[in-house]
């Protein structure tokens, strides 16, 4: 069986602020209606395909979960990395995982936050490699260049197997413009896409022969590992005992079974701002534009607007991103650069470097809307079946006032269920819990008012997502 291995551990700084820690690139749609996570899964359709394998880390779990519930897909194992070693062992847990669930395991590994625009290409040139990794060889797909850039690692082909197969040269990092052109003329050098397919059995014994102590940690983790609800747990103190490498580095650049496939299918990493614009739909003055934006006598720019009108006059080649909390401008061909603008934000300990106003948990959101030194106000959304932890806080008191759905509440001995237009309080000390028993999504307004208002003012009591 060939199966999928999403890995989805990234944080994608350099797509802040809409892109940040607690939700990163991967769990966004950027123009279309899936996340490209999911998009990363349904570009697979043309291929026979076991269920997937989707490597993630703690905190993005539950992302993980709803979004692979969100089209239909069970996966094989959602594997929780205890904390993040790069790709040289995320892959050997999944490796690990699929031999488990077929002996003559194939997996085909995929970054879950790249754009690819031909997905028959892109199924065609997989299907064409099968043969190659069936027969023992590590194969990486090396995309086709368009143009010098910069910003992309480089494979170098060796002898051609066949007419779009041929052995693996060398890895070569991101060179400077002059290099990058040569490169583009000598025409045997290929973009480094990060995708893999092999088998699984000689990916791990490779590893074995050149890392063995990222490979015996993996095995040792995975041995130890737990079923938690959907989630597989790798033994935390082994896995931590782990070193950090990359595939490249641990395996790629050191095997003699290496091969790269050429690749043609409108790839981008969509690494930065600009590779927004690069595969945007320009208008007749070069700019993309996402949301509610008026430009007059702007040119060459990408404008993406989340909650509230943008405006620009008398621009060119920018970048201008707003979000609730934050707003991004930069030089469209600097853009490479916020990811030391996140880092200075860090350093001066802002929330808006790592989460959103709007906060995701397992059964649904939340996002404030009104924060004052003894109140606040938030908008809450519980999803369809799901219900909050029976808590209850030593500082603050709730009001819930319902705008959509049925609520279900829990209040010291009472149930109440609550309608469209009706409300309730929540006296503070008070155990309480709200559900959503309905068909569709559950909004209200939370009105908060005490004198701590911390998220960490929270006794659980119950919780069915075992936090």
């Amino acid at each position: 069986m060939l199966f999928p291995v999403l890995l989805s551990g990234g944080v994608g700084t350099r797509l802040w602020p809409v892109s940040r820690e607690g939700r990163p690139k991967q769990f966004l749609s950027f123009g279309g209606r899936r996340s490209m996570l999911q998009e990363t899964h349904a570009r697979l359709e043309n291929i026979d395909l076991a269920a997937p394998i989707v490597v993630c880390n703690e905190e993005h779990r539950f992302l993980v979960a709803e979004q692979m519930r969100e089209i239909n897909v069970a996966t094989a194992a959602m594997i929780l990395e205890p904390e993040g070693r790069n790709t040289a062992p995320a892959i050997a847990l999944a490796a690990i995982k699929a031999l488990e669930e077929d002996a003559d395991a194939l997996v085909l590994i995929l970054p879950a936050d790249h754009y690819i625009a031909n997905k028959r290409a892109f199924s065609l040139t997989v299907k064409s490699a099968l043969d190659d990794a069936r027969q023992g060889r590590l194969v990486t797909f090396g995309v086709v260049p368009d143009r010098p850039e910069t910003g992309f690692g480089y494979i170098r082909c060796g002898e051609a197997l066949s007419e779009s197969t041929f052995t693996l040269s060398s890895f070569i990092e991101k060179p400077d413009r002059a290099t990058a052109k040569a490169y583009l003329e000598e025409g045997t050098y290929l973009w480094n896409s990060g995708m893999f397919l092999f088998r699984a059995d000689c990916y791990l014994k490779t590893l074995a022969t050149y890392q063995p102590a990222i490979a015996g940690a993996c095995r040792q983790a995975m041995a130890g590992a737990t079923v938690d609800m959907d989630f597989l747990r790798p033994d935390r103190e082994a896995f931590l005992s782990c070193p950090s490498n990359s595939i490249d580095y641990a395996v790629m650049e050191r095997t003699d079974s290496g091969a790269v496939v050429a690749l043609d299918c409108g790839w981008s990493d969509i690494g930065a701002w600009s590779a927004l614009w690069d595969i945007g739909q320009c208008d007749a003055a070069g700019n993309v534009i996402e949301g509610d934006a008026l430009v007059q006598d702007t040119k060459n720019s990408y404008i993406y607007s989340q909650t509230r009108l943008v405006t620009t006059t008398g621009v060119d080649n920018l970048v201008v991103v707003e979000t609730a909390d934050a707003v991004l401008v930069a030089d469209r061909d600097k853009v490479q650069n916020v990811k030391a603008l996140v880092a200075d934000l860090k350093a001066q300990g802002r929330s808006e470097a790592t989460v959103h106003q709007r906060v995701f948990r397992p059964w649904g959101s939340y996002e404030s809307l009104v924060v004052s030194d003894r109140f606040q106000v938030k908008r809450i959304v519980v999803n369809p079946g799901q219900k909050l932890s029976l808590q209850k806080h030593f500082h603050r008191a709730e009001h819930w006032i319902v705008v959509a759905g049925t609520a279900e509440v829990t209040r010291g001995d009472e149930i109440l269920m609550l309608s469209e237009d009706q409300s309730t309080y929540i006296p503070l000390g008070t155990k309480h819990r709200l559900a959503n028993p309905g068909h569709i999504p559950l909004e209200l307004i939370e009105v908060q008012s005490g004198s701590y208002l911390g998220e960490d003012d929270i006794v659980r009591f119950e919780d069915v997502y075992g936090r």
